[in-house]
């Protein structure tokens, strides 16, 4: 594909027809990373936060935020969701947390932007959370790491190590 789908002939931003297109099983996978301090990575590993357990209220707020992605990206279909998972992995010598975000549906069109929407909200949460401990916490890399299903097939991001 060499150009964007969000715009008309003339120019004008609009919301893609999908209607002609195969309904499909699809999936994405998005992923993204917060890093903190040492002691405030301890404190969700305790479960000692004032706020209770974060990463299970970051996973709550991921499939919330999944759900939402058509209220929050302007040209985005609703999507019925057939299913949203969010896993967590802890690297304590970063000390940073890594939030998988995989996102199904069956449907006319992909759902990249629902498994970003929610892994961005996931790391959000988490901030939000322990910000008063630690307001120097950095998200980063939010990427789609692979997209099944549609006419475009299968996808896979290619490794930046």
């Amino acid at each position: 594909m060499t150009q964007l789908t969000h715009f008309d002939t003339s120019g004008q931003a609009h919301m893609v027809d999908v209607g002609d297109k195969a309904e499909t099983r699809r999936i994405a996978v998005a992923r993204g990373s917060i890093s903190m301090l040492p002691a405030t990575l301890a404190l969700i590993q305790e479960g000692n936060s004032k706020k209770g357990d974060v990463l299970g209220i970051a996973r709550v707020a991921a499939i919330q935020g999944s759900k939402r992605c058509a209220d929050l990206i302007p040209l985005c279909h609703p999507i019925a969701l057939t299913k949203v998972g969010v896993e967590f992995e802890i690297e304590s010598s970063q000390p940073v947390i890594h939030c998988t975000v995989t996102a199904e549906t069956v449907g006319r069109t992909g759902v990249e932007m629902e498994a970003l929407t929610a892994t961005s909200v996931a790391l959000l949460t988490i901030y939000d959370m322990c910000k008063a401990v630690d307001r120097g916490m950095v998200i980063r890399d939010v990427q789609l790491l692979e997209k099944q299903g549609g006419k475009s097939g299968h996808w896979q991001a290619a490794s930046r190590t």
